[in-house]
Order: structure tokens, then sequence, then C-alpha cells
């Protein structure tokens, strides 16, 4: 039996927006944590979802099955081209879409 377990999981590329003064401390609590922003807003929900118990409850309700998408995902190049997104958003390349986990800076 292999001593460490490794988890593949299944990563996905997708365009948000946040306030300013949201993204510059993502960026200061990835460089406290020596982590990249992209590790920092996955683990950061991720726990939110876990710990939200209402949430937790509304998840096991046939609603949940319900919710319409409304994140705008860019999925992998296939054939050297990206596809559109799934919900039919407009495609915006940014820096975090490129996959480096910075952002744009003005």
């Amino acid at each position: 039996m292999p001593l460490l377990e490794i988890v593949q999981t299944r990563q996905i590329t997708a365009s948000i927006h946040l306030d300013e003064s949201t993204a510059a401390l993502i960026d200061q609590y990835a460089g406290f944590l020596h982590a990249t922003a992209d590790e920092v807003v996955d683990k950061a929900l991720c726990y939110v979802f876990a710990k939200d118990r209402d949430f937790q409850d509304f998840l096991r309700t046939p609603e949940a099955s319900r919710v319409q998408e409304s994140l705008r995902i860019r999925h992998s190049p296939q054939n050297g081209t990206a596809s559109e997104p799934a919900n039919g958003a407009a495609k915006s390349v940014t820096a975090m879409e490129a996959g480096n986990g910075s952002r744009p800076r003005s």
C-alpha cells in the first residue's frame, strides 16, 4: 500500500468579477500563505460552503438541482482553440483565465 494518497482533481477556468478591495485582499492573503490567488479563492469558497449549514441543507433539496448556472466557465482548448463558455456568455480573456493566478493591473 502506498504511503501517500494523491487525489487528482479536475480544474476549470472561470471568469468572475470582484470588488477591487476584495481582489487586493486575495493577493495579500495569497502572499501571507505563500500560495496562489487561485488556491486562496478555491479553499476559501470550499470552507464557506462546508461551514454554512443552511447551504448544506439546501443542497439536499430538489431545488438545488434546478439552480440556473451563472458562472462563466472557459473550457479547455480542443484542437488548439478555446470553446465558448457553457452558458453562452461572451469570452473575456484575462490574466486569471490564462491560468497564471494573477489579475490584470490598471
